[in-house]
């Protein structure tokens, strides 16, 4: 399998999708697949209006095709519903190519916290825009009930996985040693600095002892000024990511719009119970697990994660491996590609169809 992966969604950016696509091609070779990647580092691009971490690729359908024809794909995968992921769907449609999308970013409601479009429209676009897919590929189940109740079809199930060996118990002197001065129990919320991902809720919660935040983005000023006394680390990954997690009392996720929440994980290999809202991701993550609180009242979630034993969270984040979602991910495109494409080719003016790739 020569697989084209493009995505929209890439480094530098820190989020859950380039993690995914980031270790979904890393995994490629051990399963007999040889990635073709497709990104914005492929193409001239501009920052994105009010958040200037995401850059915006100045695509054309055009491009792709030549490109397509250096790199000849057998499959291909669309991560991303941005200018390369409509490009790459465009090239699609044109040669008649079966293809695989993924759908990983509530896109409608961060749309919507951020400008007057109703979500109706929104999800209209989207729908439309993974329809012409052979399968659409979700995280949990309570996203692919969403979805098929919006009228999205063909959704497959693909998983995540965390680093078991990088997120790990720290011993019960790793919180004493990283946050020395800081009133116990910390409780630390990891994250992208943005509207949608409702920072706030958790600033605000009148809680004991001190309040950490990992991350950067577009919010991060107004949530200082909201917040005075919480502590702001900044981003941070790799090693001393895993540090603060494992250092910290009690994980508190208060976003209500993710699909997944990768975040979530690699709290719980860490041996941090997780207090979040009952919503998609923690509900399918968390949800009857006993690693976690689930409350409409995030506060209370919060106070009841601190009796949780830590052994209990890291043995469930035991069940989640990225070498099991690789496998997945793959299966999903090989079953979808054996399907065919879910569109005609389009034709050129002579009115013979545009060749297929072999």
């Amino acid at each position: 399998m020569r697989l084209l992966l493009a995505t929209d969604a890439w480094h530098p950016q820190v989020n859950g999708v380039v993690r995914s696509v980031e270790r979904m091609a890393e995994a490629a070779a051990g399963l007999g697949v040889e990635p073709l990647m497709l990104t914005p580092a492929d193409f001239a691009s501009l920052p994105m209006p009010g958040y200037s971490e995401i850059r915006l690729s100045l695509v054309t359908r055009g491009r792709v095709l030549a490109r397509w024809e250096q790199i000849a794909p057998t499959h291909v995968h669309i991560a991303t519903e941005g200018p390369i992921g409509h490009a790459v769907r465009a090239a699609c449609l044109a040669r008649g190519q079966a293809f695989t999308t993924s759908y990983h970013t509530r896109f409608p409601e961060y749309l919507a916290a951020r400008a007057p479009v109703p979500e109706a429209w929104s999800y209209a676009w989207l729908r439309r825009f993974h329809a012409a897919a052979s399968g659409t590929m979700v995280s949990t189940p309570s996203l692919e009930r969403e979805l098929a109740g919006r009228g999205f079809t063909r959704l497959m199930r693909w998983t995540r996985g965390v680093d078991t060996d990088l997120f790990r118990p720290r011993g019960e002197d790793a919180g004493a040693d990283l946050f020395p001065h800081l009133p116990r129990p910390i409780f630390l919320s990891v994250g992208r600095l943005a509207v949608e991902k409702n920072l706030a809720a958790f600033l605000a919660l009148d809680l004991p002892g001190s309040k950490v935040v990992v991350g950067d983005g577009p919010d991060r000023a107004r949530l200082q000024a909201l917040a005075p006394d919480a502590h702001f680390l900044g981003a941070l990954t790799g090693e001393a990511l895993a540090r603060v997690y494992a250092g910290a009392d009690a994980f508190v996720f208060p976003s209500l719009t993710d699909t997944f929440g990768i975040v979530l994980l690699e709290a719980l290999a860490s041996g941090l119970p997780v207090a979040a809202f009952p919503v998609t991701g923690p509900l399918d993550v968390i949800g009857g697990t006993g690693a976690g609180a689930l409350d409409t009242d995030l506060r209370a979630a919060a106070l009841a994660a601190l009796a949780i034993p830590r052994e209990r969270c890291r043995a469930e984040a035991l069940r989640y491996t990225w070498s099991e979602s690789a496998r997945q991910f793959y299966d999903n495109i090989a079953t979808a590609h054996a399907l065919g494409p879910m569109h005609r080719a389009a034709r050129p003016p002579n009115g013979a169809a545009l060749p297929r790739p072999g």
